[in-house]
Order: C-alpha cells, then sequence, then structure tokens
C-alpha cells in the first residue's frame, strides 16, 4: 500500500469512528432512556398495591456502566439498614485494611520451664478473630505441650485489652438475648461466643438426649422435655440472670430427626481461656492456678498464633450476615487506626471517612454499630449505591471482592431459598437485612441486555412477617433481570 492509499485509509478510519461514536452514545443513552421508563412503570404498578398505603418503600437503581440513574424513590429517605449497615462495615474495611489484614490471637508464657513445669503464666491475647474455634485452641494446646510442659504452676490469663468493656452494641435490645446473632463480645472469641445444643428423641414417654457442644464446665443444663407424637422444643438460657444455664423443655416427636440450635454465653473473656485449660488437661497438662483476664507482660514468650485474612472472614460475615464477624470487623478498624482499647465510636470514624470519600456528609445520617443490629441506624439507598459506585470508579477490584462476598440468589446464603424461579436466580449477588418492620436488599444484577445494575431497597413499617417485602424485592429483582 503507498503513502497515498495509507492516508486515504487513516482519513476513512476517523471518519466511521466519528460516526460510530455518537451512534454508540445515542445506543448507551436509549438503554438509559428505555430502561428507566421500563423501571419506572413496572416498579410503579407494583407500588400501586394496598401493601404501600402504610409500608414505606425507598430505593435508588443505577446502570454501572452508563453512569447514570434508571429509578429513584425516596432514595434520601433516613431508613434502618438492618443487616445493609454490614456493606459500610465491609466496603470500609476494603478500603482501609484491605482484603489481606489478618485478626490475630497470640498464645504467649512468662516465667521459666523446669523439668516439665511452667513457673509461670500462660497468656491468651484477643485480635478481633470472628472465626477463631475449638480447633484453634487444639494447636495452642499442642504448642505448649511441644515444649515439654506437663504442668502449668500458675494461672491462664486471657488478655482482652484490644476493646473496650461494652459486649453488646449502642441500641440492642435485651430481649433479643440468648440468640446467637446477639454474641455477648470479646476481642477473644471462640466458636462465635456461642455453644450449639443438640436434641436426639428416644422412646415415647423418655426424656430426649440432650448433648451440648463443645464439651466443657464452662456451662450446665437441665433437660426436661420429653418423647412424644409432637415436637414443640423450647431451649434458652438464664438470661435474666446472666447465667450460662440452659434449660431444654416441652416435646419432640418420637421419629423427628435430632434438633439442633445454637445459643450465646455471657462472660465470655473467661470462655476461650476456660476450653484451652480443658483442652490442656485432657491431654494430661494441669493448671495449677486460676483463670483470669489480665495484660500480657512486656518480657512474656510467644509461643504461637494464628493469622486470619479478611478477605476469608468477609465471605461468612456477607454470606451468613454474621454479626459478631461485622463488630470485630469495625473493632479491627478502630484499633488499627486510633489505638487500643477499639471500640464502636472509633471504627465508625473510619465508615465515616469512607463516606467522605464518596461524596456524602457523615452528618446526614446515624450509625451506631457495624452489624445493623441497632435500630438507631439510619442510612439511605442513595448512600449505598454511592458506595457502591465510588469503590467501582476508584477501586474496582474491592468491589469485586465485596460483590463476590454477597449471597448468590437461590444458590447460597440468605438468598438461597430466594428468587428461584426467575430470571434473578443465580444472577442477583445481594445483602439482605431483617430487623422486626425492616426488610433491605442491596447489591447486583445483570439485565438481559448484559447491562451491569447496581440498586438498594429498603421496605420499613410494616408488622408481622417479612415475607412479603421480600417478596416485593425479589419482584424488583425480576423486573431488573428481565429489563432490555
Amino acid at each position: 500500500m503507498n503513502i497515498s492509499s495509507t492516508k486515504k485509509f487513516g482519513n476513512l478510519t476517523k471518519s466511521l469512528l466519528a460516526i460510530a461514536f455518537p451512534l454508540l452514545l445515542s445506543a448507551q443513552s436509549l438503554f438509559c432512556q428505555s430502561g428507566a421508563q421500563y423501571l419506572k412503570a413496572k416498579i410503579d404498578s407494583l407500588l400501586t398495591d394496598d401493601y404501600f398505603s402504610r409500608t414505606l418503600l425507598a430505593c435508588e437503581i443505577y446502570d454501572m456502566q452508563g453512569d447514570s440513574v434508571l429509578y429513584r424513590k425516596d432514595e434520601k429517605m433516613l431508613l434502618h439498614p438492618a443487616s445493609n449497615m454490614k456493606i459500610l462495615t465491609t466496603s470500609t474495611a476494603l478500603y482501609f485494611l484491605g482484603p489481606k489484614y489478618e485478626f490475630k490471637t497470640y498464645l504467649y508464657y512468662d516465667g521459666e520451664i523446669r523439668d516439665g513445669v511452667l513457673h509461670g503464666n500462660i497468656y491468651l491475647k484477643g485480635g478481633f478473630d470472628p472465626d477463631f474455634t475449638t480447633e484453634d485452641l487444639r494447636r495452642f494446646a499442642q504448642a505448649i505441650e511441644s515444649y515439654g510442659i506437663e504442668t502449668i504452676q500458675g494461672n491462664i490469663y486471657g488478655d482482652v485489652s484490644n476493646m473496650d468493656s461494652l459486649f453488646w452494641g449502642n441500641g440492642w435490645m435485651w430481649d433479643d438475648d440468648p440468640y446467637m446473632d446477639f454474641p455477648y463480645m470479646t476481642p477473644l472469641n471462640v466458636n462465635d461466643d456461642c455453644v450449639q445444643i443438640i436434641v436426639t428423641p428416644k422412646n415415647k414417654g423418655e426424656k430426649p438426649l440432650v448433648e451440648i457442644f463443645p464439651h466443657s464446665l464452662f456451662y450446665t443444663f437441665e433437660n426436661n422435655a420429653l418423647t412424644t407424637d409432637t415436637t414443640d422444643l423450647r431451649i434458652t438460657r438464664d438470661w435474666i440472670n446472666r447465667k450460662n444455664h440452659f434449660t431444654v423443655s416441652g416435646t419432640i416427636q418420637y421419629n423427628a430427626l435430632p434438633d439442633t440450635v445454637e445459643r450465646n454465653l455471657v462472660n465470655t473473656n473467661l470462655y476461650a481461656i476456660t476450653l484451652l485449660k480443658e483442652i490442656l488437661y485432657s491431654d494430661g497438662v494441669n493448671c495449677l492456678g486460676i483463670l483470669d483476664t489480665g495484660r500480657v507482660p512486656t518480657k512474656a514468650v510467644l509461643l504461637d498464633k494464628t493469622m486470619r485474612p479478611f478477605d476469608e472472614v468477609i465471605l461468612n460475615l456477607n454470606k451468613n450476615s454474621d454479626n459478631l464477624s461485622a463488630e470485630m470487623t469495625l473493632r479491627a478498624l478502630g484499633f488499627e487506626f486510633f489505638g487500643a482499647p477499639s471500640s464502636a465510636e472509633k471504627g465508625i470514624r473510619m465508615i465515616d471517612s469512607l463516606i467522605t470519600l464518596a461524596g456524602f456528609e457523615p452528618e446526614d445520617y446515624r450509625i451506631v454499630d457495624g452489624s445493623g443490629v441497632s435500630h438507631y441506624n439510619l442510612i439511605t439507598p442513595e448512600l449505598i449505591v454511592g458506595i457502591f459506585t465510588f469503590l467501582n470508579k476508584n477501586r474496582p477490584e474491592l468491589l469485586r471482592i465485596l460483590k463476590d462476598s454477597f449471597p448468590v440468589a437461590g444458590m447460597d446464603g440468605t438468598l438461597k431459598n430466594r428468587m428461584k424461579n426467575s430470571a434473578a436466580f443465580g444472577n442477583v449477588r445481594a445483602k439482605t437485612g431483617t430487623l422486626s418492620g425492616v426488610s433491605t436488599l442491596s447489591g447486583f444484577v445483570n439485565s438481559a441486555s448484559g447491562k451491569e445494575i447496581a440498586f438498594s431497597i429498603f421496605l420499613q413499617n410494616f408488622t408481622g412477617s417479612a415475607k412479603m417485602a421480600r417478596d416485593y424485592q425479589d419482584k424488583i429483582c425480576e423486573i431488573m433481570a428481565e429489563m432490555r
């Protein structure tokens, strides 16, 4: 090709681009216009139902590629987010701590080891790990035993100095005790600060078998239940007196499967060290001292530690809406940026920082915890979508981690049983939220034309079950998924 032909070819290419680019913009604009009209017609039709004469729906729906709003209704209304609060907490942690931030739990000793005797103490220091378990304690026990220790002359201490002494969040409800969604918080967690209670039926007229895991003397129980033709079990803890005494009463059907529940514990600062002592004892290591809380001395020797990255913690946190994980993440934020003792208030200062970076005013909202358990929290659908778009523009790799941590419609987490028979199945990735009179859903869906859509839907001020609120959310997700 000669020089003249090359110039002609280049000019032709420029001409084609000059024509194609406006057409592309026009197509995007047409999608936004027609998509917005489609959503408005469909959603507004839903809102004519009598259900919304008393129940408030606020939402924002956003075209991520087109960078434009597709639908809005009361998007600036301050409402309770319920567990959609976890979106702000995890977004803040991803942005400021990073996905590879590690929750650490440490094992120390002081004194001297002579002839199999530790003339000193053992220290377990908590670093907010919400997924620390009995198996981690077994590894710590093995680390102690590897030093040839057969007797601990001193005490076993739990160092909980990384956090303040407030074991519940601001505005948490007293009557939510003793359920596992409302753990008594400590930086030294183990087994979600809960126990698992399994009730297995026996022959009719007999007491069922009751087992509590892990086995421990940290709690007691009484079995007043009976095996009959029906199941009506009641399993509770003496939460009024804040004691770790469980009562199983009522009935279980003779041919029923074992009934499994989880209940929280009190005095959780001592739970992990109690289990450690019991594991050591079962391995033949005696502790002659007491169990108590206390700080690790500066000259103590590090025996072992566990490290758990945030990109593992965030999966259980968002998919299963784990309140303890959210609150520990909030306190890890406070600890890393403002030091010990950490608190909810210190962590919230970092959430406020992300809100500011995203172009909003923290003073316009009220945030008191990291999990959304409190009815004191007040935010907007606009803010949720604003955080999504901020991450998309500035840290898209973090938005991908956040999206991957959300439940998938009809497949896992808190959306496992929703949207199964619709275009939203396997398509919607979204965080749920439920409180009394509150149901929220925020996340992402791909439209039938391949556009990624971000959305936030808050419903509030209904009575009874949240099922109808969820059904409307699911229908809106289906409408978005079918949009062309």
